[in-house]
């Protein structure tokens, strides 16, 4: 069980970022891309084809009057003579559709190809994720906010993107068409004659602005709703991967009604927020739909007047309502797209804040005191004054100064819950915060053996095999199994699987100290990895030690209760609750707080 104090009440809190932070940060993760100038060529060549296009639905519009002209005409030669312009206008944008189509995939692939290799490399930095798992909320289920999130966004900003820039070229195309079509409109009210300029440009500009007012009172909500089941997937999917890793566990405790009971709520919760954003969307159909209705007669209600007066032709009033559908089109980009802007704009909150938070963590408790790391040119580890700070208190060893020569074999022991655990993070350099100063011997790294090791993907030779320099021989590889008496295992070594899903849990720590072995380091600091051992198989690990690194300084964080020659110094770690204490900090980053469920499901 960890020991350590105030993990389980995280010392991060959150609080939201602004737009402003969140975009900025998208900027950042794109400027600094290895894919950036892929993402840009495809821009470019994007807005190349949208004003292309642009061009040729300009031309189309123009075609109206002529086309239907020569029919009300009944001319049959300037009909078909028209009909061959049609097929040359609709074929090059068909062309152009196609390569906007191919654009259009090449960005959003680059795109996520990009944000999603920048959090990944932001994660990745030396202990951010061990500090990101115990910052609170932001720190839940950070694969769903690099995989899931961060590929959904990138196809929401693409699309809208692209649907927004097309828009924006078609309405400065058709909104000149529109004004100089209905320049000469008059109406004839009352005896009297009214002429307004640019009339249907006015009209248009008003039907739809009313239209978008309309849809962003009533779909603003679906931002908070759809960020807010983003959260409650990712803990279902959590409390699901959790329920599958254990599925042992809960067998043999008869606990499968209490897991599905758990299931059950975190589904509930789900499709709770799902019927808030049904809801919502609902309401706004109510604004869309009636909206795209009258659209079908909107622009012929408005041109109507100036055709019954007789001041234009059929043909020209076709070619003054495409125009007007185009320009209409264009102002309605936003009242089409607003689901999907809501949606954008969760999903933005989600990766910007988890990238943010990555930050951040580097920053965290700045204000808060930190243990001094440095280097003994005399070769010895020590630990001066040493006080590791948590949210209840302070651990630290019973001795304030502590000096380990080369090749000492030291066991530490404490209490229960008197912090040993945060005491390995602490010389690990995962937890810096407290007092004091460990100094590491010069020029040496020392190798850390966790309680629950990790293994790569991959084959069980490259797991074994040294990390840097050398490969080491297979007959090696099989004396140092055999001596841990894992000797099954010497003829898989270039079988690929999870090793950890494999083994069973001493298994795991048996391959774990036969990789110590075969990595041959002088200083070895272990948290807690023999004290599951029984008394043979502890015997065994030790006498390989013993044989394989007879000069290396051991250093066993653990219960104690292992054998006195092997470890012929002790020390002891204390809780102090008068020492250093770690004060609650503050994240920008997370605007929305997962049930509670999220947090327990990563314990």
């Amino acid at each position: 069980m960890d020991d350590t104090p105030g993990i389980e009440q995280p010392a991060f809190s959150v609080e939201s970022s602004s737009l402003s932070d969140q975009l900025a940060t998208i900027r950042l993760a794109l400027k600094t891309s290895p894919v950036r100038r892929q993402l840009l060529w495809a821009s470019i060549g994007i807005i190349g084809v949208i004003v292309a296009t642009s061009i040729g639905q300009v031309l189309l519009n123009r075609w109206n009057q002529p086309f239907y002209d020569a029919l009300a005409r009944r001319d049959l030669p300037a009909f078909l003579h028209q009909l061959m312009v049609f097929a040359a206008i609709a074929g090059s944008l068909l062309v152009l559709n196609v390569g906007q189509t191919w654009l259009n995939q090449t960005i959003r692939l680059r795109l996520r190809e990009a944000l999603t290799l920048d959090l990944i490399d932001e994660w990745m930095r030396p202990a951010r994720a061990f500090r990101l798992t115990h910052a609170g909320a932001i720190g839940v289920n950070p694969d769903q906010r690099m995989q899931q999130d961060a590929g959904h966004f990138s196809d929401l900003s693409t699309d809208l993107g692209v649907g927004l820039l097309q828009s924006f070229i078609l309405l400065v195309s058709f909104i000149g068409v529109l004004w100089q079509l209905s320049s000469g409109f008059v109406f004839d009210v009352g005896g009297y004659s009214l002429a307004i300029p640019g009339y249907m440009v006015w009209a248009a500009l008003l039907y739809a602005g009313i239209a978008s007012w309309l849809s962003w009172l009533v779909g603003r909500p679906l931002i908070r709703f759809n960020s807010d089941r983003y959260t409650r997937e990712a803990v279902l999917r959590s409390s699901m991967v959790r329920v599958n890793e254990n599925v042992d566990a809960i067998a043999l405790a008869h606990g499968e009604a209490d897991a599905r009971r758990q299931l059950e709520l975190d589904l509930g919760s789900v499709l709770g927020a799902m019927r808030r954003i049904y809801a919502a969307q609902i309401n706004l159909s109510w604004v869309t739909d009636a909206y795209g209705w009258i659209t079908v007669v909107a622009p012929i209600l408005v041109a109507s007047p100036v055709y019954f007066a007789g001041d234009i032709s059929f043909g020209g009033l076709m070619m003054a309502v495409g125009a007007f559908n185009q320009v209409n089109s264009s102002l309605r980009w936003f009242i089409n797209n607003i689901g999907a802007i809501a949606d954008w704009r969760a999903t933005l909150m989600r990766v910007a804040d988890f990238r943010i938070a990555l930050g951040e963590t580097d920053i965290l408790h700045a204000q808060e005191k930190r243990i001094a790391f440095g280097e003994n040119e005399n070769g010895k580890l020590t630990f001066d004054k040493l006080e590791v700070a948590s949210p209840d208190g302070c651990t630290r060893l019973a001795e304030t100064d502590v000096e380990i020569k080369a090749g000492e074999r030291v066991m530490i022991t404490g209490d229960p819950r008197a912090g040993k655990t945060l005491f390995f993070r602490a010389i690990a350099g995962l937890w810096p915060w407290g007092r004091g100063r460990i100094g590491m011997p010069a020029g040496e790294r020392p190798f850390f053996v966790p309680r629950t090791p990790y293994f790569p993907l991959g084959t069980l030779r490259d797991v074994l095999n040294h990390a840097e320099g050398a490969k080491i021989d297979d007959a090696e590889i099989s004396a140092v199994l055999g001596e841990v008496g894992l000797e099954r295992l010497s003829s898989q070594l270039d079988r690929s699987a999870r090793w950890e899903h494999e083994l069973a849990d001493d298994e795991q720590r048996l391959l774990a100290f036969a990789r110590l072995a075969l990595r041959k380091p002088k200083w070895v600091i272990i948290d807690e990895a023999l004290d599951t051992f029984d008394g043979a198989t502890l015997q065994r690990v030790l006498a390989m030690l013993q044989a394989r690194l007879p000069d290396a300084a051991i250093l066993n964080i653990g219960r104690g209760l292992h054998n006195n020659q092997f470890f012929p110094r002790a020390l002891t770690i204390v809780k102090d609750s008068g020492g250093s204490a770690l004060k609650p900090a503050r994240l920008r980053a997370g605007a929305i707080e997962p049930p509670p469920t999220a947090v327990r499901a990563n314990k």
